[in-house]
């Protein structure tokens, strides 16, 4: 079983966890990854995140 750091809750389906994208801007320029937040369900604490490809 995966707890969440923060509060302990129980990871254990898909849906436990929210997934959440940001665009990754610097000024006039956009970043041609996209960035991802992996964020406990319960209380909203980052738990983790990524890198995908470019953004089509």
């Amino acid at each position: 079983m995966v707890h969440c750091p923060e509060c302990e809750e129980t990871l254990s389906e898909k849906s436990d966890v929210e997934f959440v994208e940001m665009d990754a801007k610097t000024g006039f320029f956009a970043a041609s990854k996209r960035f991802y937040l992996v964020a406990c369900g319960n209380c909203g604490a980052a738990i983790g995140g990524g890198v995908a490809g470019a953004k089509a």
